[in-house]
């Protein structure tokens, strides 16, 4: 059966309507860390303030871990401090971003928000080459989802 799509965000989405729950969970990841990558300088702190604002404990421990790692001084597992230490990161502002972004993306996946209204919320912010790109690597996953995976 050949796939054919006229728009790339209309592939993504069927393929994430059609493969199994973890290469669903992966596809939706991509599409997250898509779009922090296209956010523009000035206005990833607003982002990453809206991402930890609504993480809980266990979350923000992991992403204190993670500031750890970059020996940016002794983190705490709190929204303050982690807000703080957002514009000392420097180079690394969009893995945290991508980080918290995706913490918060798998509790809104376990609450049962719909892939569909995750994909909604999104695409409609990434460029047209940067749709493609991910409409390429959706249909990889679907391929790998397909050839019998552990899903």
């Amino acid at each position: 059966m050949p796939l054919c799509f006229i728009e790339p965000q209309e592939a993504i989405r069927v393929v994430a309507e059609t493969v199994g729950r973890e290469a669903r969970r992966q596809l939706l990841g991509q599409v997250v860390h898509a779009w922090v990558d296209e956010i523009p300088d000035d206005e990833l702190a607003g982002h990453y303030s809206k991402a930890v604002e609504e993480l809980d404990d266990d979350d923000l421990s992991m992403l204190a871990a993670w500031h750890a790692s970059l020996e940016v001084g002794q983190p705490v597992a709190n929204k303050e401090f982690l807000l703080g230490a957002f514009h000392g990161l420097g180079d690394h502002r969009r893995e945290a971003l991508k980080i918290a972004a995706g913490f918060r993306g798998d509790e809104a996946f376990e609450a049962g928000v719909s892939e569909e209204q995750a994909l909604e919320t999104v695409l409609p912010w990434l460029s047209r080459e940067r749709t493609v790109e991910l409409a390429a690597e959706a249909v990889e996953l679907y391929c790998w989802d397909r050839m019998g995976s552990d899903n």
